[in-house]
């Protein structure tokens, strides 16, 4: 008989905290609805940050407040002293302040966030512009590499990122002293493309590249060289044989 009432009881407590848990879920909820529901628009019209989120704000029409949320990877600016700008930009280009929170991040192929600039995962040059999801491939310029902190194309040799054999093309430079009179740097030819060319500082080798019409021509002396017509250097005088140059230079390369 005893252990009759104290398994009714038990069922008693188990639902009476079953009822319990139900109402603090639905206190919550209330309160949450109402923390929503409970901010007062300021003015007729205008956009207003959220006081904890970065990617949320507050539409105020004839003095009804509606929350919205920017994309994937956006955050809303509020940098109109006036509030009547609804503008959403990327994450890295808005001070958010306190507002720290962000929704969880919705990869889609190249684009680790829907909206936004990211680096490739493999090659340290190149880097994808992505938006609502689809991602448009841009390549720095020969010898450069992409900065995930800068967000922008630097010599490859001072991006912590970038794997030894990429900086340009896993070209060494000669140790100190093996190449004489050049002064602070040296000039050293693509082993394969007769417009590029290395050039050594330090012993960081930089990738360039002779403006258009012109290849890289080997100095009398180690280390030098210039830019030339290819009718003036062996081996190169057909690189443009293909190339309409007049048209290039009148887009600007």
């Amino acid at each position: 008989m005893h252990n009759v009432w104290c398994l009714k009881e038990f069922a008693n407590n188990a639902d009476m905290n079953h009822q319990l848990a139900g109402l603090n879920l639905l206190k919550n909820k209330n309160t949450f609805t109402f923390a929503q529901e409970n901010f007062k628009c300021p003015d007729d019209f205008g956009f207003y940050p959220h006081h904890i989120s970065c990617d949320k704000y507050w539409k105020c029409d004839n003095n009804v407040a509606e929350l919205k949320t920017c994309g994937n990877g956006l955050a809303f600016d509020a940098s109109d002293p006036k509030y009547l700008t609804e503008n959403c930009d990327y994450i890295h280009n808005v001070d958010c302040g306190d507002r720290t929170q962000l929704e969880p991040p919705i990869p889609a192929g190249h684009c680790e966030r829907l909206y936004g600039i990211f680096a490739d995962a493999v090659k340290c040059d190149v880097f994808w512009n992505c938006w609502n999801g689809e991602a448009s491939r841009y390549q720095c310029s020969p010898g450069l590499a992409y900065d995930r902190e800068a967000r922008v194309c630097m010599w490859a040799d001072q991006v912590p990122e970038c794997k030894n054999e990429e900086v340009a093309g896993g070209f060494s430079c000669p140790a100190a002293g093996e190449v004489s009179n050049t002064g602070s740097f040296s000039r050293h030819a693509h082993p394969d493309d007769c417009r590029k060319y290395y050039i050594c500082l330090e012993g960081q080798a930089r990738e360039y590249g002779c403006p258009i019409g012109t290849v890289f021509k080997i100095g009398d002396a180690d280390g030098t060289g210039n830019c030339e017509d290819p009718e003036d250097v062996p081996g190169c005088e057909d690189y443009y044989k293909d190339v309409d140059l007049k048209a290039l230079k009148k887009l600007g390369y």
